[in-house]
Parts: C-alpha cells; sequence; structure tokens
C-alpha cells in the first residue's frame, strides 16, 4: 500500500523529521502542533533541511519547494481529516499523554495508527485505539533524515496485514526496518541506552572527560557520534523517561544516575536547552 494521506501528531524533534520523510517520499503530510510559536521551528528545520538536500544534489530546488508544499501544518487533532492512510503520534514519552492522543486520533477513522515511542508497551497504548489490529509501533531515530533504520513494534493484536503495511511504509520512506516483539526497551532503547548511562556513571565516578568518553567511543568502535553528545541531541529529559520506564521492567540495571536526575532538575536538557553533557549554540 504506497501511504498518500498522512498525519504526524507533535511537531518535537522526530516529528518534524517524520513530516519531512514523509513528504520526500511523495505523500502529503498533515502535522500536528498546536504551539505557534513551535510551529515556526517546525517551519523552519523543514525549510532547512530542504535546502541542504539541494545543497547536496539530492533534488532540485523546484523538488524542494514542492517537499515543502505537501506538509500542512494544523493546531488540533480534531482537525485531521478521516479515513487517512496513516496517523503517527510522536508526542513524549509519558504514558497518559500518548493514551490521550491516540484516543483522539482513534476518533479521526484512520486505516492505520502508529507510535513513536522507543520504550512505551504496544499492548498497553493499544488499549487507547478501538481497532489495535491496525496499531503497531515506529521506532524513528534521530535525525530521521539519515538513519536509515525504523523498528516495527508488533503487539498482541496487531494484523500481520498491518504488519506489511508498515514495512511497505518503511520502504517507501528509504528505510530498513527490523521488526520486533512488545517487550520494554524493544531491541535498540535497550543497547542505546545501557551504553549513554554507563557512560553517565563513568563521568559521575570521574573515570575521564565528556569529550574524552566520546572520543573513545567513536575512535575505539566507530559510533558516529559518541553516547553523551547523542544523549544530548535525544534530550536528557528523554533520556530519564526512559530510564525509568526500563528500570521498572527490567531492574536496576537501567536505572537513572544522580548525574542524570540532577541536570533534568536544573532544565539542562542537551542540544534543546543549550545545555547538556556539551554547550550547544541555540
Amino acid at each position: 500500500m504506497q501511504v498518500k494521506n498522512i498525519a504526524v501528531v507533535g511537531g518535537g524533534t522526530m516529528g518534524i523529521g517524520i513530516a519531512y520523510v514523509s513528504a520526500l517520499s511523495g505523500a502529503e503530510v498533515i502535522l500536528v502542533e498546536p504551539s505557534d510559536r513551535q510551529a515556526k521551528v517546525v517551519s523552519d528545520n523543514i525549510a532547512s533541511a530542504a535546502a541542504g538536500g539541494v545543497t547536496r544534489n539530492k533534488f532540485s530546488r523546484a523538488d524542494a519547494d514542492a517537499l515543502i508544499g505537501r506538509i500542512r501544518r494544523v493546531s488540533d487533532v480534531d482537525a485531521i481529516p478521516e479515513h487517512l492512510d496513516l496517523v503517527i503520534e510522536t508526542v513524549p514519552e509519558q504514558l497518559a499523554l500518548k493514551q490521550k492522543v491516540l484516543a483522539q486520533i482513534d476518533a479521526r477513522k484512520p486505516a492505520l495508527i502508529g507510535t513513536n515511542t522507543s520504550a512505551c508497551s504496544i499492548d498497553t497504548l493499544a488499549e487507547s485505539v478501538s481497532a489495535p489490529e491496525n496499531f503497531f509501533g515506529l521506532h524513528f531515530f534521530n535525525p530521521v533524515w539519515s538513519i536509515k533504520l525504523v523498528e516495527i513494534i508488533k503487539g498482541q493484536a496487531t494484523s500481520a496485514a498491518s504488519l506489511d503495511q508498515a514495512r511497505e511504509f518503511v520502504s517507501q520512506i528509504d528505510k530498513q526496518s527490523l521488526t520486533v516483539s512488545n517487550i520494554p526497551g524493544f531491541a535498540t532503547s535497550r543497547l542505546d541506552l545501557i551504553a549513554s548511562l554507563e557512560a553517565m556513571r563513568m563521568l559521575e565516578s570521574g573515570v575521564a572527560s565528556a569529550e574524552d568518553i566520546d572520543r573513545a567511543a567513536v575512535l575505539a568502535y566507530q559510533h558516529p557520534v559518541g553516547p553523551l553528545r547523542l544523549s544530548d541531541i535525544v534530550g536528557l529529559d528523554v533520556r530519564l523517561d526512559i530510564a525509568r520506564t526500563l528500570e521498572l521492567a527490567h531492574g536496576p540495571r537501567f536505572a537513572p544516575p544522580d548525574i542524570l536526575i540532577e541536570m533534568v532538575a536544573k532544565g539542562q536538557l542537551g542540544e534543546k536547552s543549550g545545555q547538556g553533557f556539551f554547550a550547544w549554540q541555540k
């Protein structure tokens, strides 16, 4: 199934990227973002990404303009047309918020509903929709436009047909998928988080500086970016939410270190706040 019309609910970092790659594939995209201020950020980021594609000779200026024209912002879920091919929820990793938004999405009667989550239970979230067989997880990675993987999470009720359609959508946006069971943290989040938490504990105990811990991962293991800088990019508040979720599911090895808790309490959230383990230019 070619996804021709899609809505993305949430104009944060992930929502921006998902809207961009969906429009790049030719789909008409409605992006739901209630904040006018954040909507401006969305517009600026999509324009910047499109301009970058032109600079790198990925597509023409006319193609970039057409891509931007395929993305339309609305301020409320109720403004989404009924019976879209796919709606993807990408609000913060807070269970009650996701449940509320998914129920609103369900009322718009889309053919398929995906949730962009890295830790929440798909089966728990599926209780918020009327057709759980058409519901699944779509775990994208930041930056969405350049990372080629999407994790598809199968809930207990997710149908084989819906999984096939999810895989086709991932292929449509020029990415590869892996399908995982609904076990907290799935595959990638557990691998990523455990490395990041250990890097934070190393920093906390004075093993090395943040710069050198990250250099070790980049130079010795050929990671494209170190675990502390990646945590800043993801958002330290997001890291903390996921750590607490996985600690409940899998035990103390996922317990957030004090340094992470303290930084989030101070508003040091990483790139989006201008300060995390590294200083960022806003």
